[in-house]
């Protein structure tokens, strides 16, 4: 008898459907599984059948054929063994013919006991499910409140094998899981520090608010302890707050690689890897290819501290990301591409020892030595950073809060939102995605956007030539100055908007000399 039930699989971030077919025959027992299954879906032939007997059912004593089809697609993982164990029941008339599995997507892994264990990457698989026009979907328990954030689809969280055959069979029938509200609580934030905390540092904080108002790249050099990480680790704090698509985007990706902590990441990723992280844990990639650093920060921030410590090898895997806001990841197998659509924040010293510049402590570094720590900086990937920003070192009665206390983030954050408005609204107004975000304006867009008036051209002019700005930085300052601007409500860029803008792109002549 041949039977058939539906199942998911994973390819990138996104689901895709699988027919999971069985065909027995009354004959000598054999199980035979084909269509590409790697090592852990070939395994589901020992946990299954044991799942089966400790849930007092008989296994077939059957030839069992077993095709999970698209035959050309690799099928990966456990989240196949539900599926799996349906279908051969229902070959053997265990489950009865008449329960029709055409509109239901059943996913899960079998314990030796039969009960099941959460898989990764169920949300894409519930959103694949919920396009291709299917009514239910089965889960185990610990996966449900993830898969119920998905609308337009009914989700059954599952213990164990018994309790779904009872279901099927409608001795006892399971009831849809509903979506915690506190899910799509978009306002509410993880305590991750205040700007009001910073003392000081005035310069930095006005520079962070233009980046976060227009999702610009931000460098930040000082001393030790000028505060760089503090700063960096209290921006999420000033980000707007995010919209449900970008929050079932961001939490597909942390889904399919299994970090995810709650049902629906509903604030912005800060992920700050460490210098010793490799080129395919940072981009992304391997045998069987996961997402990397680079898009668990997607519609978040990177922090990366101690720039020059990270290997160049890394760094550089960043510049096409930067550009384009996503990674191609090729393999023999399968070429994947992965949303990277971050802001990227880096924070270093101004040389090894970590004083040149101080006019507090001596730099022990030699100008040979002072270079070669810079020089691990390329000039491409210096060009794809907006913002550059000196932090001085933290004076005693800053330290010692005789200083007057800094703004909350919560104001800082209101000008933010009023400035990605104030942009949304000129987008609109040429017909342009409002979603597109100033430090990312390319083309025909970003020349009817960042246009100065004659002021700001004739300073543009000089600048370009003084301080010799290639063109993609002259496009830069362009744009860090139309997001300066927009905090201020203008609609022109007029010349101190560009002053301003220069001021932040100043450090690479300073210390690199170019």
């Amino acid at each position: 008898m041949l039977s058939r039930v539906l199942s998911a699989g994973v390819i990138g971030i996104n689901g895709f459907e699988i027919t999971v077919e069985c065909c027995s025959w009354n004959r000598l027992p054999k199980f035979e599984l084909v269509g590409l299954p790697d090592a852990a879906v070939k395994e589901a032939k020992n946990r299954v059948q044991s799942a089966c007997e400790n849930s007092g059912i008989k296994f077939p004593s059957l030839d069992i054929m077993i095709n999970l089809a698209p035959a050309d697609l690799k099928k990966e993982g456990t989240a196949l063994d539900l599926a799996i164990i349906c279908s051969i029941l229902q070959s053997d008339g265990i489950l009865p013919s008449t329960c029709d599995f055409s509109d239901k997507y059943l996913v899960g892994e079998l314990s030796l006991s039969g009960e099941l264990r959460a898989v990764r990457g169920i949300l894409p698989m519930t959103v694949c499910a919920r396009d291709m026009g299917r009514r239910e979907i089965y889960v185990p328990r610990e996966n449900a409140g993830e898969a119920a954030v998905v609308d337009g689809i009914a989700v059954y969280a599952v213990d164990d094998l018994r309790q779904l055959i009872d279901h099927f069979k409608g001795i006892s029938r399971l009831t849809p899981e509903n979506p915690e509200s506190s899910c799509f609580d978009f306002t509410k934030r993880s305590v991750c520090g205040d700007f009001s905390e910073v003392r000081g540092q005035y310069k930095a904080k006005r520079a962070l608010e233009i980046a976060a108002a227009g999702g610009h790249n931000v460098l930040m050099i000082g001393p030790p302890g000028a505060g760089k990480s503090m700063l960096a680790k209290r921006l999420p704090s000033i980000l707007p707050d995010m919209t449900l698509s970008e929050a079932i985007e961001t939490t597909k990706i942390h889904s399919v690689t299994g970090t995810l902590t709650k049902h629906l990441i509903t604030e912005r990723p800060f992920r700050s890897p460490h210098h010793t992280v490799t080129a395919v844990g940072f981009t992304g990639g391997g045998s069987n290819p996961r997402p990397g650093e680079i898009s668990l920060a997607h519609n978040g921030i990177l922090f990366l501290d101690e720039l020059p410590e990270f290997p160049k090898s890394v760094t550089e895997a960043m510049r096409q990301p930067l550009e384009d806001g996503k990674v191609t990841v090729t393999r023999a197998a399968a070429k994947i591409t992965y949303p990277s659509n971050f802001m990227l924040v880096c924070a270093m010293n101004p040389c090894k020892c970590g004083y040149f510049g101080s006019s507090d402590k001596v730099c022990t570094c030699s100008p040979a030595a002072r270079k070669q720590y810079l020089d691990r900086i390329s000039g491409p990937l210096l060009d794809r950073i907006d913002i550059e920003i000196e932090l001085p070192a933290v004076s005693y009665d800053e330290i010692s809060g005789k200083t007057q206390e800094g703004e909350p983030s919560e104001k800082i954050r209101e000008r933010v939102n009023f400035a990605r408005r104030f942009a949304a609204k000129r987008l609109e107004a040429i017909g342009a995605d409002s979603g597109i975000l100033n430090g990312s304006l390319t083309g025909s867009i970003f020349r009817r956007c960042c246009t100065p008036n004659k002021d700001g051209e004739d300073l543009m002019r000089q600048a370009f030539e003084s301080l010799g700005l290639s063109a993609r930085g002259h496009d830069r300052v362009l744009r860090v100055a139309r997001t300066i601007a927009d905090l201020e409500g203008s609609a022109e860029i007029n010349a101190d908007h560009i002053a301003e803008a220069i001021m932040y792109r100043s450090l690479d002549r300073k210390y690199w000399r170019r």
